[in-house]
């Protein structure tokens, strides 16, 4: 897989199509704090968006897509000047027989669709540190055409309750933040940092190599030499984009297999050792307790202790291993 499936892969994305909004006239309903990812698209006329705090508001017209990451509140409305209600409350009172929110009165009308992704295990140190707080995709960019075919399912799926709703709007939803990713990766804005990193023909290259045989020894002039640069400058553009030097990286994403290996299975120490390359038990311990602050087998003895799944992992020592294993401050 690619290093951004790789992630997914250990995220266990859970997904939610959660709501859809037809408003008339002029409102402004303001959301609480929430968990990891909200994203949303506009299907009929225009509405504005913004962050609590942030002071600015975004225009969104039909096609647009937005995703948010910073977990703060936020709101949306059909006129940034029209005093702010509880959206909680709204959907709540409003919601119509066929699960449509229906509010407000007047010529003005707007659709919407929004859902949700919460990440197994908690582990949504691996993606969302790696996220701007919100990422708006404009429906007429080249970028969106897989959106653009995604908005209208998500439009025809919200519109009336049908069979398979749930797994149709799982998959949507899925469907439509790999591609917010995707556009959010096209664009200039995603040229820092990880995310811009993989669309850079060789330091994408390096991640993709890494990802792809984790298990091999690396070594820096391997690397450069894949990817048709010297060692130095090698090194010095992977830290400027990737923010840490190659082989640092390397050991950061064999932390976080390592880590999910411990909480969700059974295989072995020496089985995972070898697994992610390296060449013996005595130094995969030293380095897992170098990066955690104890070792793989108290590590696994902790989650198992603990009720969460029957005892298959604790999602506490997920958050910390992630944070530890994949953030660059670690």
């Amino acid at each position: 897989m690619d290093p951004l499936s790789d992630v997914f892969a250990l995220l266990k994305v859970r997904s939610v199509l959660s709501g859809r909004l037809e408003g008339s006239g002029s409102w402004a309903l303001r959301f609480p704090p929430y968990r990891h990812v909200k994203f949303g698209g506009v299907i009929e006329g225009a509405r504005w968006i913004w962050i609590e705090g942030s002071g600015e508001a975004v225009k969104l017209t039909p096609g647009d897509f937005y995703l948010l990451a910073d977990g703060h509140p936020y709101v949306f409305a059909s006129d940034p000047d029209a005093p702010v209600g509880d959206g909680v409350q709204v959907f709540a009172d409003h919601v119509c027989a066929d699960g449509v929110v229906r509010y407000g009165q007047g010529e003005t009308r707007t659709v919407g669709a929004s859902g949700r992704f919460e990440f197994d295990d908690d582990m949504s140190g691996l993606l969302l540190d790696l996220l701007p707080p919100q990422i708006i995709i404009r429906g007429d960019s080249p970028q969106a055409r897989p959106l653009r075919a995604a908005l209208e399912l998500i439009g025809f799926e919200t519109e009336a309750l049908r069979p398979g709703a749930a797994a149709m709007a799982g998959s949507l939803a899925n469907i439509a933040l790999v591609s917010i990713l995707r556009a959010y990766l096209a664009t200039a804005e995603a040229s820092s940092g990880w995310l811009g990193a993989l669309t850079d023909p060789r330091t994408g290259l390096a991640l993709k190599l890494m990802h792809g045989d984790v298990a091999r020894r690396w070594k820096v002039e391997d690397l450069a030499s894949r990817v048709g640069m010297s060692r130095t400058r090698f090194a010095e553009d992977f830290k400027a984009r990737v923010g840490v030097p190659p082989l640092e990286y390397l050991i950061r994403w064999r932390m976080a297999l390592a880590r999910n290996a411990l909480t969700t299975g059974r295989d072995t120490l020496g089985t995972i050792t070898q697994a992610i390359g390296y060449e013996s038990e005595t130094a995969f311990n030293l380095a897992f307790k170098k990066r955690f602050g104890e070792s793989p087998g108290r590590f696994r003895a902790r989650a198992r202790s603990m009720p969460d799944r029957g005892g298959e992992g604790a999602p506490e020592l997920m958050a910390e291993a992630a944070m530890g294993a994949f953030s660059s401050t670690a």
